[in-house]
């Protein structure tokens, strides 16, 4: 693909497919400025590798032909639950990157890469509003918190009395924290169960263990042990002094401890250990139980202003909050574990 585009401010951007090597594409995910561990190059391989999804990457070219904006796009597609081209799926970021004339012209090519593959559904998941004319989605949002140099410090100054003495419950059960990419069999064990009993399909493990290989420095994977069984895990990633919580579940069986509570809390620690700044509790909806628990901790909500566009009217990827799905939801949170361990990987990856 080459198309020379001119965005509303009357620059002309060329725009092509980029064909260069993994290292020369990280180089300008830095470059560019804004990026996130969303846009790197080890995403593409993960997609196709562990989940089948067809990937692809434009960069938007200066007029002395240096490549000043990117954005990466993967395609999933199925008969079940539509076709629809994404940056990135699977993920809360990985929209176009680059100066505004840049990012405009990704945004266009986008959309015309969207027309001519007739996709149900274009979304750029952005942190930042996209230049143009495109709807956009705010259905979800992130919650964050600034973290000083110690855990002292946010313990002391950064928690409510009652958040502290909720931490602390289930520390005096014996309850411990533990990372590495060396649990991340025990991480997946729990993540699994939960996803069961919110009755959604979970991504596939193969899907974990090549984030966890691709990504080494930045996936951050930790779990909640008591009496060396692991009740609660999450899985994230650090990057440009930020540590986002991407994946977390906590056993039901043992809510009444507050896992979820020393999970959070140990992902802090974690993140100052790694000298970061602030603190990403994920991705949530609106107004949901999940947004509720990560505002207990006196972060600052960040809409997520994901750009859109579709010939067709659809407004977003399939969810299973969606009411359209509400008996799948219910009918999957009371199947037999091997049964959705088995079937549930092979779905969850249509579902972006």
């Amino acid at each position: 693909m080459r198309a020379n585009v001119t965005t509303p401010d009357g620059a002309t951007m060329r725009v092509v497919r980029f064909e260069g090597a993994d290292a020369e594409w990280d180089e300008l995910v830095l470059a560019c400025g804004g990026g996130s561990f969303c846009h790197l190059s080890g995403w593409r391989h993960v997609l196709e590798g562990a989940l089948g999804h067809r990937t692809l990457r434009f960069a938007a070219l200066d007029e002395r032909g240096e490549a000043v904006g990117i954005l990466p796009l993967a395609r999933v597609r199925s008969r079940l639950f539509g076709d629809f081209l994404l940056s990135m799926p699977f993920l809360s970021y990985g929209g176009p990157l680059g100066p505004t004339p840049a990012r405009a012209a990704l945004v266009a090519a986008a959309v015309g890469e969207a027309r001519a593959t007739g996709v149900d559904l274009l979304e750029l998941r952005s942190r930042e509003r996209l230049p143009g004319d495109l709807a956009v989605s705010e259905r979800k949002l992130t919650v964050l918190k600034a973290l000083p140099s110690t855990a002292e410090d946010l313990w002391e100054n950064g928690l409510r009395s009652k958040l502290r003495s909720q931490v602390r419950r289930p520390q005096k059960e014996g309850m411990t924290a533990h990372f590495g990419v060396d649990v991340l069999p025990r991480f997946y064990g729990v993540f699994a169960r939960t996803m069961r009993d919110l009755g959604t399909p979970v991504l596939p493990r193969r899907f974990f263990e090549a984030v966890a290989d691709r990504f080494p420095r930045e996936a951050v994977v930790g779990v909640i042990e008591h009496r060396g069984e692991p009740v609660a895990a999450g899985f994230g990633f650090a990057w440009g002094g930020e540590v986002e919580i991407t994946w977390a579940g906590a056993l039901r069986e043992h809510a009444a401890s507050a896992p979820n509570m020393l999970l959070y809390w140990s992902f802090m620690e974690e993140s100052i250990r790694r000298r970061a700044t602030v603190f990403n509790f994920g991705r949530c909806s609106r107004d949901s139980g999940t947004h509720r628990f990560k505002m207990q901790w006196s972060g600052e909500e960040r809409p997520l202003p994901w750009a859109q566009w579709s010939k067709s009217g659809v407004a977003t990827t399939p969810s299973p909050d969606s009411a359209k799905f509400r008996l799948a939801t219910r009918v999957w949170s009371r199947l037999p574990m091997p049964i959705a361990n088995a079937i549930g990987p092979r779905i969850s990856r249509l579902l972006p």
